[in-house]
């Protein structure tokens, strides 16, 4: 018997395909759309556009195995997600998560540069519920030693008087990781309307957080799979601003692993 199911297919929610086969899709997720329905965004996801056209296979992986999605992005963060096709390829990508052997990769506009030009930030992190309204919370994050552990990779690619473009490679896979490690060091993100000062968070039009880069073995093959994107076209008039390059038009940064 056929799992039931509330996902319902909105065509209006879009995003670009990376990778595409009969067990693994990779797709680009645009910022301000949510990976997952929850409530208040029951029916404008990221899943609610994939199932346009995947709902059929989606449908067959069922809740528990989050019909197919293997990690999520915050809604503010645009960039790479995957999206298992079949329970192989679901439980074989969950499998390299857990063990850490998935390499994911961003780009983000800080408002300043960090003192050192690399750098790994260890630092556990909590989850916590912050009350927004008398029936609204929203789940933030804080650095504390009662939190899990959480480590983040980081170097800077380019600096200007006015801010700086990061790299970061979250290694454990907390909420908000890269944005409160780099909160941490003095280095809030740009358009961040949750962590850092006033200044960092009206600078841009929105979180300047990209995930640009996956770094993954097929689930089902075993192939190696190096998966990118590039500069997003809504942060380009903020990269011209603060006088930065763009990142994916340079080949030296590009080819750096």
């Amino acid at each position: 018997m056929r799992e039931s199911t509330t996902i319902q297919p909105n065509q209006r929610v879009t995003y670009r395909v990376l990778h595409r086969d009969d067990d693994l899709l990779i797709v680009e997720k645009p910022a301000r759309v949510v990976t997952h329905p929850g409530i208040g965004h029951e029916h404008d996801t990221l899943l609610n556009g994939l199932w346009v056209e995947f709902g059929e296979r989606l449908r067959q992986l069922g809740s528990g195995r989050g019909w197919g999605l293997v990690h999520r992005l915050d809604r503010e963060t645009s960039g790479v997600v995957a999206v298992a096709l079949s329970i192989a390829a679901y439980d074989g990508m969950r499998a390299q998560f857990e063990e850490r052997e998935v390499r994911k990769f961003y780009w983000a506009i800080t408002h300043k540069a960090p003192r050192e030009v690399e750098g790994v930030i260890k630092r556990p992190i909590q989850e916590v519920v912050r009350k927004t309204g008398k029936y609204t919370s929203v789940k933030l994050a804080k650095i504390s030693d009662a939190g899990k552990p959480a480590v983040t990779a980081y170097r800077t690619l380019a600096a200007s008087d006015l801010a700086a473009l990061v790299e970061a490679r979250p290694v454990t896979g907390r909420l908000h990781q890269v944005r409160v490690h780099m909160d941490l060091i003095g280095c809030s993100i740009v358009g961040d309307e949750h962590y850092g000062p006033r200044m960092a968070r009206e600078a841009g039009p929105r979180l300047a957080l990209h995930a640009h880069r996956l770094c993954l073995a097929h689930p089902v093959t075993g192939e190696a799979m190096d998966v990118r994107t590039t500069w997003p076209g809504d942060l380009r008039g903020l990269l011209r601003a603060m006088r930065l390059p763009r990142p994916d038009l340079d080949e030296g940064q590009a080819d750096a692993s």
